[in-house]
């Protein structure tokens, strides 16, 4: 028997039905399986397949989920029926049933702090850390400037880069800045904007401070770009004064 290998030489350049056919044969698929991912030319949501491949690496098919409608929602005032993909029972319901029972005092109300990214720039080797604090303090105002010629785009929409702050961590020879950059990304996620903003000042940083960049790199804390939501729960409506005691 042929012994099975998953290192397949430039599988990325194959098209999906090729990348599918070398699947099937990994795996011995049969054709009716085979037509559970692709089938004349389109992916089984009907999904034409240039479109699936430009999304992900390595596209074979989609995969689907049970699609169900949450009811009962009251959000900021206003009703709203809120689809939701998952494969799980009961997910539906219980979400269903919540909004029904916080609908007794007006729905949920929702809100979001507006979406800052956080970009960071490690330092190292830095002699005089509170001149180079110093240093950074008085070019703000040009690295701000330097960040947001890297994405006009961005910035025509309202965002780009709003301010950058310090921080100092460890000790003796650990001893390191740490430069944040604050950018609003609008409604993108922000990972390519705020990376190429921090790559580009970089070297400009290190210029200022002496010091030796490391890590340029979007952060995954994002801990000023919040969603929140809240509601009044009426207690006779979940069980009563044993419930909520039940709850906290």
């Amino acid at each position: 028997m042929e012994e099975k290998s998953s290192r397949i030489s430039g599988f990325y350049k194959l098209s999906v039905k090729e990348r599918l056919e070398k699947v099937a044969g990994f795996a011995g698929l049969k054709e009716d399986e085979k037509k559970l991912f692709l089938e004349e030319g389109k992916v089984v949501c009907g999904v034409d397949t240039e479109t699936v491949d430009r999304m992900i690496e390595n596209v074979i098919g989609v995969f689907e989920l049970p699609l169900g409608i949450a009811t009962n929602f009251v959000i900021n005032g206003k009703d709203y029926l809120i689809p939701m993909a998952a494969e799980e029972s009961s997910v539906v319901a219980a979400a269903s049933n919540a909004a029904r029972i916080a609908r007794v005092k007006g729905g949920f109300r929702a809100s979001t702090t507006d979406p800052v990214m956080i970009g960071q720039i490690q330092l190292l080797k830095i002699e005089d850390m509170n001149s180079a604090v110093d240093a950074v303090n008085r070019e703000k105002k040009k690295l701000l400037e330097v960040a947001n010629a890297q994405d006009k785009t961005l910035v025509s929409f309202g965002g780009g880069a709003r301010d950058i702050n310090v921080r100092i961590l460890g000790e003796g020879s650990e001893k390191m800045m740490v430069l944040h950059l604050l950018v609003d990304v609008r409604d993108a996620m922000g990972a390519n904007a705020v990376n190429t903003m921090c790559e580009a000042l970089a070297p400009i940083v290190e210029d200022i401070t002496g010091g030796e960049a490391r890590l340029k790199i979007l952060s995954n804390l994002a801990d000023k770009r919040l969603a929140k939501a809240e509601a009044v729960f009426d207690k006779d409506t979940i069980g009563g004064e044993k419930v909520v005691d039940a709850f906290l």
